[in-house]
């Protein structure tokens, strides 16, 4: 059976799909399956490796002359033939209008519930109302359809090669523990402000004895918080900010004691490595995006942020319905995210 899994972005969202992968590559019925993964280019980045997959990567900018470009490379890849099985598991409107352009006996795609921006036209069977509010909760309903059972343990087989973890090892050598601090959210307005940070660093390496160890990327936004949050430093501090690539990133994470960040693609990186995540969310629902099976280390403001700045209680808002407005992330003070990583520092790593 040739199956296609169709989710393009984003990090975080990647990193769920993976548990959905080694489920259905770990049940026997698909041990004959051909699995072809259509994702973005840092997606793709992020699961090289990852076995038994072929990856097809789509560009977003690429636009029109890119989706026929992905069509034709399908196609050659099946000789022609349609799959037998599309899983849809993204509901923008961009990702819905391309999946259009993938042959498809069965297109598997969420509940009525979910369903936004005409994910109900590109689709022809539906999975169950999800039993958890998780979003990877929704993806694990993609099983059943396929006639597979959800496993009583998730698998994250994230990929990382031997240069990954040398370059971890030099610059975060044993004998020390580690706090990495990933500050940024692909969205400016789930970011929490750089003076907490420095004072939640402070702490961690004052009281805690964690090195702090600043992570992110090269855009002007990453360089601007990683600035801020270094002129509020008083203690010794490591900086890899726009000096790694997403496999030594991983490689950090896997090496990292606890890491702290807001709703991010790291968050769920580390958490899939079994490394201990306080999160921090307001602008977003903490049981929905969260680093799964790290809630008890995770701020929940979301509630509050609705009633505050939407003016309606949480059960009002739609599934995955945001709160990103300016001073929302303010609800979260640096007192209850000491008590949190002073929980996460003295806890074990996840198995």
């Amino acid at each position: 059976m040739n199956v296609c899994i169709f989710r393009l972005s984003a990090l975080g969202d990647a990193t769920h799909v993976l548990a959905l992968i080694d489920a259905i590559q770990c049940d026997p019925i698909s041990q004959h399956w051909r699995i072809i993964w259509v994702l973005g280019p840092g997606e793709a980045k992020l699961v090289a490796g990852l076995p038994g997959v072929e990856l097809v990567v789509y560009n977003k900018r690429s636009g029109l002359k890119g989706a026929w470009q992905l069509r034709k490379e399908l196609s050659r890849l099946l000789n022609g033939a349609e799959f037998d099985v599309l899983l849809q598991l993204q509901l923008a409107l961009r990702a819905n209008l391309i999946s259009r352009l993938i042959p498809a006996k069965r297109r598997i795609g969420f509940d009525a519930a979910r369903s936004k921006e005409l994910h109900s036209l590109v689709i022809n069977e539906r999975i169950a109302s999800s039993a958890g509010p998780h979003v990877l909760d929704a993806l694990l309903g993609f099983l059943t359809p396929l006639g597979i059972a959800r496993p009583a343990v998730l698998h994250w087989p994230l990929v990382i090669p031997a240069e990954a973890h040398a370059f971890a090892k030099t610059h975060l050598p044993a004998g020390k523990r580690y706090l990495v601090l990933s500050p940024c959210s692909s969205h400016a307005l789930r970011n929490w402000l750089p003076e907490r940070y420095a004072a939640v660093a402070n702490f961690a390496s004052e009281q805690l004895g964690l090195m702090p160890v600043l992570v992110g990327g090269k855009s002007e936004i990453e360089n601007a918080m990683a600035a801020a949050i270094r002129a509020h430093l008083r203690v010794q501090y490591v900086d890899l900010v726009g000096k790694d690539t997403l496999k030594q990133l991983l490689a950090v994470l896997a090496r990292a004691d606890v890491v702290l960040s807001p709703d991010s693609g790291p968050a769920h990186m580390a958490q899939a490595l079994g490394t201990p995540v306080v999160g921090l969310y307001a602008a977003t629902d903490t049981k929905r995006n969260c680093p799964y099976r790290a809630l008890h280390l995770c701020t929940q403001h979301y509630a509050n942020a609705s009633l505050q700045f939407l003016g309606k209680p949480v059960e009002k808002l739609r599934w995955g319905q945001r709160v990103e407005r300016e001073g929302v992330m303010a609800l979260i003070s640096v007192d209850e995210v000491c008590a949190l990583l002073e929980r996460a520092a003295s806890g074990n790593r996840l198995s």
